[in-house]
């Protein structure tokens, strides 16, 4: 598999080879749903907390008696039938969201995810990504003369420089090798991944 390799001024200057089973693999779009469903379930806290019937503070009294009334019967106010009670399944702190992906099969869903990146001329390689300063400015310039805009930059070590020229750019998300998620692969328009970020996630995903 050839990855091409551009420059910095976006042009591509050569190519480098990589992984087939990691840049080659066909898209399994039910794996890669299944993927990301799990990514998103996970990152959710359970910090949502509703009352049930025992919670509220009601009346443990009936209301009026059982027959006679020509109302409907009623045990107490508290009942999740009325206004005001408490409900019938409520939503606890310690609900837990998660859901369990096997690492081959996280493994197989980002591999799937790159392949399909190649595929859409969606990823390039650069040999190395920095800039001189933490000026917000000039990495905006560089991703522009690389005809870059909203870009997820990976590389193999965050320079600090790199990382506060980032911060500020809300289209712009530098991250190491082991940081790059599914969700963020998928949403950004252009992936853009050092020589080295290569090598290193080929060694992680082997």
């Amino acid at each position: 598999m050839e990855l091409r390799l551009i420059g910095d001024n976006g042009q591509s200057t050569a190519s480098i080879s990589a992984s087939d089973s990691l840049f080659g693999r066909e898209y399994n779009e039910a794996l890669v749903h299944q993927v990301i469903t799990a990514y998103l379930a996970n990152a959710r806290s359970a910090n949502r907390a509703q009352k049930g019937r025992s919670d509220v503070n009601k009346s443990t009294r009936k209301p009026w008696r059982q027959k006679g009334t020509g109302r409907a019967r009623a045990g107490m106010a508290s009942s999740p039938l009325w206004r005001g009670g408490g409900r019938i399944f409520p939503n606890s702190p310690e609900e837990n969201f998660s859901h369990k992906v096997n690492r081959k099969m996280y493994r197989a869903g980002i591999s799937a995810i790159l392949s399909q990146l190649v595929r859409e001329s969606r990823l390039s390689v650069v040999e190395d990504f920095i800039v001189d300063s933490p000026k917000t400015k000039l990495l905006s310039q560089k991703l522009k003369d690389m005809g870059l805009r909203a870009v997820m930059i990976i590389t193999d070590n965050v320079d600090e420089n790199l990382y506060l020229s980032s911060r500020n750019l809300t289209h712009v998300m530098v991250v190491e090798v082991s940081h790059a998620d599914p969700v963020s692969l998928i949403r950004f328009e252009n992936v853009l991944m050092t020589h080295g970020a290569v090598t290193k996630i080929e060694e992680i995903l082997a």
